[in-house]
């Protein structure tokens, strides 16, 4: 027992995590357990809404301000009785008002996750188009309360990106949720114009200026919430097209365990960063989660006696203990320039956004060289691709070989909604991509699998939030002594398979035996392997 928790305390030093966080990810506990054993103490029933979520009709027989102003739910009824869900069995007068509300029925309290409850209140939400329009008809400060609207919108959806694509008529509205987007409203043209100029306000920049591109980025402060957008404004034949990008202060959080590595994968990454110099690349397109893995990866190594250094374009999350750098080409500050000048900042860790071109590469790899470990992003289908158009660029095979460490690959799949999540039996007949390889990958020709149904919480979508799929290799002697070859994506892949690497797919296929994806999904974001090795 002392040598578990000495374990554990060397853990949570580590990962900079809290105790239950570091029982839930051991899967020691977990939230249900959790739950339970509040219940307990209370001396009520537990209510589990991640397994069993009340439909919209029962929900909204509480009225909105009473469930906001005591965090609660209507969790079942009957014609006799009535359970509400709360995470507060104590407060003051909420029997008494229980007993008006519901008054022909015995009700009962139970306990529940304060998030669950919480999750469960955008049943009362309104559609975007009828708080619009009630704005509009109020005739005060129209673009100030839809832009509210639409961020606080944005941030229970949980969206990545808010767009506004006018049209002749309309301003389309959409967001991209979990990776794809859908329409959240429309907004009258005539009432754009004014919405335009204050992003553009907001976000410092040029309010006579309609012919060409801007960028900037805008802090969105609430009573709860304080988040940042990155702004982009393009100009279409129809008016100035806005991007808002939402930079989520979740990252900042963030652990390596949370991220969707196997525990195989982890330790690799872990023992990697203990190395004094060196690179490690994260590959993938644009949005698939790379700045996530690369800021998790540094909130590791963020301490005291490290000085880390970023340069970034843009720098989209503040992490205190770094030194980051906002790339400015108008000052002619580029990646290059700039990483010249942080190797003589004395750092021992830097992060590179992007090795976007030859010159970026070879100061990277220097860097490397001389005693830093550096991590960066660079564009690449897979891990093993990433090696040729290195030496494509340019970098001699041997100094690829002295500095490279590993290289990840990643792809963002969508999660399960665990509220809607129910048993699914996969055959090669009945998947909905037409896949056939069923038992070359899962063992037999049937396979128990999970999907989500739709329900309020995920917008019946069946999905709620997104997870990451790897694929890791890391830079054996025998991969060094490859590179040395000059090899293709084929031979370094075949060595990094005899090594114990998986592919992207094969990751994925894992999830989806644990039921936190869909095998539908996967096929959506990768492909099987043209051959195993």
């Amino acid at each position: 027992l002392k040598e578990d928790i000495k374990k554990a305390d060397e853990y949570l030093v580590k990962h900079k995590i809290s105790f239950a966080d570091y029982l839930i990810q051991s899967n020691l506990l977990n939230k249900k357990l959790i739950g339970e054993a509040v219940a307990e103490f209370l001396k009520v029933h537990y209510a589990d809404l991640e397994s069993k979520t009340p439909g919209k009709e029962q929900i909204l027989k509480i009225p909105e301000e009473t469930a906001r102003k005591y965090n609660l739910i209507l969790f079942e009824e009957t014609e006799k009785e009535a359970i509400v869900a709360t995470d507060d069995i104590e407060q003051k007068g909420l029997s008494t008002l229980l007993k008006k509300l519901l008054k022909s029925k015995k009700v009962s309290l139970a306990y529940a996750a304060t998030e669950d409850i919480q999750n469960t209140f955008i049943n009362y939400q309104k559609p975007l188009e009828t708080r619009f329009s009630k704005i509009i008809e109020s005739e005060k400060r129209v673009a100030p309360e839809i832009l509210d609207e639409i961020f606080n919108d944005a941030i229970i959806f949980n969206a990545s990106d808010i767009h506004f694509e006018p049209q002749k008529e309309e301003v389309i509205l959409r967001f991209r949720v979990d990776g794809l987007l859908r329409e959240a409203g429309r907004i009258p043209k005539l009432n754009y114009e004014n919405i335009l100029n204050r992003i553009k306000i907001q976000s410092a920049l040029r309010i006579d200026e309609h012919y060409a591109a801007q960028d900037g980025s805008i802090r969105y402060e609430n009573k709860k919430v304080s988040i940042d957008f990155r702004t982009s404004i393009v100009p279409t034949v129809n008016g100035e097209k806005i991007v808002l990008r939402v930079l989520a202060s979740y990252v900042k959080g963030l652990s390596l365990s949370e991220l969707g590595l196997s525990m195989r994968d982890r330790d690799t990454l872990e023992d990697v960063t203990k190395k004094p110099f060196g690179m490690i690349l994260v590959t993938g397109p644009t949005g698939s989660g790379k700045t996530t893995t690369l800021y998790a990866t540094l909130k590791m190594l963020n301490s005291p006696d490290v000085n880390v250094t970023t340069i970034e374009d843009p720098v989209e999350y503040k992490i205190e203990g770094l030194n980051q750098i906002q790339v400015n080409t108008e000052t002619n500050l580029t990646f290059a320039k700039g990483l010249r000048s942080i190797v003589r900042q004395d750092p021992d860790v830097i992060l590179v956004g992007e090795i976007r071109d030859q010159e970026t590469a070879e100061i990277a790899i220097n860097a490397a060289l001389t005693g830093h470990l550096l991590l960066s992003t660079f564009h690449a289908n897979d891990a093993a691709t990433s090696i040729p158009r290195l030496l494509d660029m340019g970098i001699q095979p041997f100094l690829l070989a002295s500095t490279m460490e590993a290289v990840i690959a990643q792809r963002l799949v969508r999660k399960i909604c665990k509220q809607c999540r129910y048993s699914v039996t996969l055959t090669k007949e009945n998947n909905r991509r037409g896949f056939k390889d069923i038992k070359k990958y899962f063992g037999k020709e049937k396979v128990n699998a999970y999907a989500g149904k739709g329900c309020s919480t995920c917008n019946n979508t069946g999905f709620n939030g997104r997870t990451a799929i790897y694929e890791f290799i890391a830079f054996t002697p025998e991969m060094k002594d490859l590179i040395l070859k000059n090899p293709s994506t084929n031979e370094i892949w075949a060595l990094a398979k005899k090594q114990g690497s998986t592919s992207l797919f094969e990751d994925g296929i894992e999830k989806v035996k644990n039921g936190f994806t869909t095998l539908e999904e996967l096929l959506r974001v990768a492909e099987p392997p043209a051959k195993l090795k």
